[in-house]
């Protein structure tokens, strides 16, 4: 697989490829983590130790032979977990006016982000863990930076970090790396636009923009005063975000309409969970 060897260079041209590094992992869980296993699972294999750090109560973040696994406690059962990612599965498949299909998707964005900033917070405030993860001495930060709680780590340990996603709500992977997203040009989320745009469609464009920052908002701005808490000094998300070394895009032009790159995105291709052989 192309992708997957393009993606395994970078990452141990920077693990130091001879030696064999060390590197953190802090995934973000779902269907983003099925695509993050493989590459870790031949990083492994080719000698480099990985150290996952992930909540106890997960989807598919489980142990396994290839990865050291650093679990730590979170406020929530799995009973609550599998219900909001399961209402959130079901609400991507529901139809309806789209006043009602964004108010009910504000809802579960809001759930979901407080679930998702509570294993944030625990992960942070983990003396113990955050103390083993200051003496371990790690080459790299290899983490989904859907949520920046990965480049929050990053950050305090010092460290160069590697992202690994698809993309990020309202463009803040277009912010944090100063790339241009015309809005004319590049559609935004929920209008089922392409790039070829109408004028009355560009205002439809330009409509959902402000609603997208509205929807994100209060999903990211409170990752800005932990970081800002933990970190002790005045940062913003997009701040964060624009330190990563490598954007690692799992996303290419046969699926995605063309856009503009920045010198440090790699499009690795449409590496979107573990390869599974399908019946006919």
């Amino acid at each position: 697989h192309l992708p997957s060897t393009v993606t395994l260079v970078l990452l141990s041209s920077i693990l130091h490829l001879a030696a064999g590094g060390k590197l953190l992992v802090v995934p973000l869980d779902g269907s983003h983590w099925l695509s993050m296993r493989e590459v870790l699972d031949r990083l492994s294999q080719k000698g480099h130790e990985v150290v996952v750090v992930a909540p106890e109560i997960n989807l598919h973040i489980k142990p396994t032979k290839n990865f050291i696994m650093k679990m730590y406690p979170v406020p929530f059962t799995q009973e609550e977990l599998d219900h909001v990612f399961r209402r959130t599965s079901e609400n991507a498949f529901e139809e309806g006016p789209f006043l009602q299909r964004f108010l009910k998707t504000h809802e579960l964005v809001k759930n979901t982000s407080a679930m998702f900033f509570s294993t944030c917070t625990h992960l942070l405030h983990n003396k113990e863990l955050v103390s083993y993860l200051e003496e371990s001495k790690f080459d790299a930060v290899f983490t989904d930076p859907m949520l920046p709680c990965g480049q929050i780590v990053a950050e305090y340990l010092s460290l160069p970090s590697i992202y690994f996603l698809q993309q990020i709500p309202c463009g803040l992977d277009f912010e944090a790396t100063q790339c241009p997203r015309p809005v004319s040009y590049v559609p935004r989320f929920f209008t089922d636009l392409t790039d070829r745009m109408s004028f009355l469609q560009r205002v439809k464009n330009m409509l959902f923009e402000l609603l997208n920052y509205f929807l994100c908002d209060f999903v990211f701005q409170p990752y800005a005063q932990l970081a800002s808490e933990f970190l002790q000094r005045n940062v913003t998300v997009t701040g964060l975000l624009s330190q990563g070394s490598i954007w690692l895009l799992r996303l290419d032009f046969v699926f995605h309409y063309p856009r503009p790159l920045m010198p440090n995105m790699v499009l690795i291709g449409g590496v979107n969970c573990a390869p599974k052989k399908l019946s006919q």
